[in-house]
């Protein structure tokens, strides 16, 4: 058995690759804030608590419901696959077009950055603990 087979584990690599994934996505914005008629985007968010709780209740059988449709609603115990999505009431839109609000963006980009660094700080933690428990903390 390795780590990445530990829910706890699995969801904190999940929440690392959506906060990854989200900053890719804030650089764009940052990167194309001079270009005509783009609209700034971001992520879904995604309710990683609901995730963790699925997680714990694996061993349950369950059914879940498949959608046929992307414009089909996924139920309430599910967490949308997080995709890109234009901002739909941009703040400000300068005379070109251009969405993008650059104080917005370093905002997202440092929320996204401490949100990293608390995943990484717990899953170094839970590591530490877990070598401590096997008697190899060294």
């Amino acid at each position: 058995m390795t780590i990445e087979n530990i829910g706890l584990f699995q969801a904190m690599n999940a929440k690392m690759r959506y906060l990854a994934q989200r900053q890719n996505v804030i650089s764009q914005n940052v990167a194309n804030a001079d270009t005509p008629g783009y609209v700034s985007q971001d992520l879904n968010k995604v309710d990683f608590s609901r995730m963790v709780e699925r997680v714990g209740s694996q061993n349950k059988m369950h059914v879940s419901l498949e959608t046929s449709n992307p414009a089909h609603q996924l139920p309430e115990n599910q967490a949308a696959n997080p995709k890109e999505i234009k901002n739909k009431k941009p703040f400000e839109v300068s005379p070109d077009g251009n969405a993008v609000i650059l104080e917005e963006q370093m905002v997202r980009s440092s929320e996204t950055q401490m949100d990293y660094s608390l995943m990484l700080n717990l899953y170094r933690n839970n590591v530490d603990m877990i070598k401590t428990a096997l008697g190899s903390n060294k």
